[in-house]
């Protein structure tokens, strides 16, 4: 019952979302929290005291710490900090004009074709993901490349796409978080190689063929852009910085352009290399930038005024997504759910193992965080498969081709599909139904790849 009722909030939650019956706020508290108090008539309340034994009234008052636990909202709770505070960094620079003269080197670079902007786009996000952090890339690229796909006249969503793809393929990489797991719970069984580098390295040519993939895509998406524009007017056009109005004249530190641009240098330098948490580093980054820029009190507290709505809308959804994770992990829904898809893998098909969990790879990162496959769902499907002759690392590469790699920057499980859309402006349901189908193209490439190459046997 706790495995059908994780199905349907998973499935409710999406499908109000994705076809804007209710917004990602709403979905993501309210289905959670009537299937959660669903669920209270479920779940044994202590199995070790007193097993087989249901008292809905104290699983009912547990759920309050499910949502705000360590698994709920205190999960995310550093991350809204740091949503906080970067978006205050990055609009006081975008406040001070910073990024207008960037966008004109980068439009006389790839002018106004909608292709190369894209393809750019991707390069530049797979060259950051470098790192293995996705909110990390989303800061470094979104804010500087919302002004270029504005000035083109290209949707954000199309950003948003490529931006993801690129990041969610480079996400593979063995000091990239999924498959640091798959690795780690596969060697506790001793099911893999010795060491996260050697489990990586046979799919090395299937991740660069996921690579060219996302570059096909971005071509594809801009040449669709391009098309949607019109060739001819694109052509014929320059960018033309748009006239300031008076506010923005006030508001503008052309003077400050290179203390500013040496302050995102070392706010990213900061990211990669200091070993403190983002949010730290963006609290102190977004102290400098207002002391430089806008030094008086009644200044800065007006450029806090300004950025408070974009801070509010991302960081309500935020909590709102660890109120999701913590109902769902907390009630046991995640795991029942888990054991549930083992289940129903018929015997037959043991030997083809790797295949099928290559193929829900992707979707299951919007069932599954990554903590919860990786240590509990694949575990017991490598288990399983080894009993049938197939190796459990093989089982292990399939999965980290799709699951929160490629399919980290749609799941509502992950903080940095959030980022994602707020700092480009785009909504949830869009983003997903755009992304969604792109992103299993590239993991299912990876997959049949693999297996062509002998890196993944069936």
């Amino acid at each position: 019952m706790l495995a059908a009722l994780g199905f349907i909030t998973v499935l409710v939650m999406l499908v109000l979302i994705m076809t804007k019956k209710a917004s990602p706020l709403v979905a993501l508290i309210v289905v959670p929290m009537i299937t959660g108090i669903i669920a209270c008539a479920f779940i044994v309340t202590d199995p070790e005291a007193a097993p087989g034994v249901v008292d809905f009234v104290a699983n009912f008052k547990s759920l309050g710490g499910m949502i705000t636990g360590s698994k709920g909202i205190g999960s995310v709770a550093a991350t809204g900090v740091m949503f906080i505070f970067s978006i205050l960094f990055f609009g006081i620079l975008t406040d001070a004009g910073t990024f207008r003269p960037i966008i004109r080197k980068i439009l006389n670079v790839v002018g106004t074709d909608p292709i190369k902007i894209c393809i750019g786009s991707a390069l530049l996000a797979m060259i950051v993901h470098l790192d293995g952090s996705g909110a990390v890339t989303f800061l470094i690229c979104i804010p500087p490349l919302v002004p270029l796909y504005d000035a083109v006249g290209m949707k954000r969503t199309t950003l948003a796409t490529v931006v993801a793809l690129a990041a969610g393929t480079m996400n593979t990489l063995p000091w990239g978080g999924p498959t640091i797991r798959a690795h780690t719970a596969l060697a506790a069984m001793k099911g893999t190689e010795a060491t996260v580098t050697e489990f990586f390295l046979p799919t090395l040519p299937a991740i660069l063929v996921g690579l060219v993939c996302v570059f096909a895509i971005a071509i594809l998406l801009g040449s669709l852009e391009k098309k949607r524009l019109g060739a001819v007017a694109l052509t014929g056009k320059t960018y033309v910085e748009p006239e300031l109005t008076e506010e923005e004249k006030k508001l503008a530190r052309p003077h400050l352009f290179v203390v500013n641009i040496l302050l995102i240098i070392a706010a990213i330098v900061s990211l990669l290399f200091s070993g403190f948490a983002p949010a730290v580093v963006f609290m102190a980054f977004y102290v400098l930038a207002t002391l430089i820029n806008y030094p008086k009190v009644s200044e800065s507290k007006a450029r806090v005024d300004a950025h408070a709505k974009d801070c509010l809308m991302m960081c309500s959804v935020l909590f709102a997504a660890g109120c999701f994770t913590g109902i769902m992990t907390g009630t046991g829904m995640i795991t029942e759910m888990a054991n549930a898809l083992v289940s129903v893998i018929p015997n037959s098909l043991g030997k083809f193992f790797p295949l099928i969990v290559g193929i829900i790879g992707m979707p299951a990162s919007l069932l599954f965080d990554p903590d919860s496959f990786y240590y509990g769902v694949l575990p017991v499907l490598a288990q399983t498969a080894e009993g049938f002759g197939v190796l459990a690392a093989d089982v292990g590469r399939a999965a980290f081709l799709g699951q929160m790699t490629v399919g980290f920057p749609v799941s509502p499980l992950t903080a940095s599909t959030f980022l994602l859309v707020g700092l480009s402006g785009v909504d949830l349901g869009e983003h997903q139904k755009k992304t969604i189908p792109f992103a299993w193209i590239v993991s299912l490439v990876m997959v049949f790849v693999a297996i062509l190459i002998g890196a993944i046997q069936i």
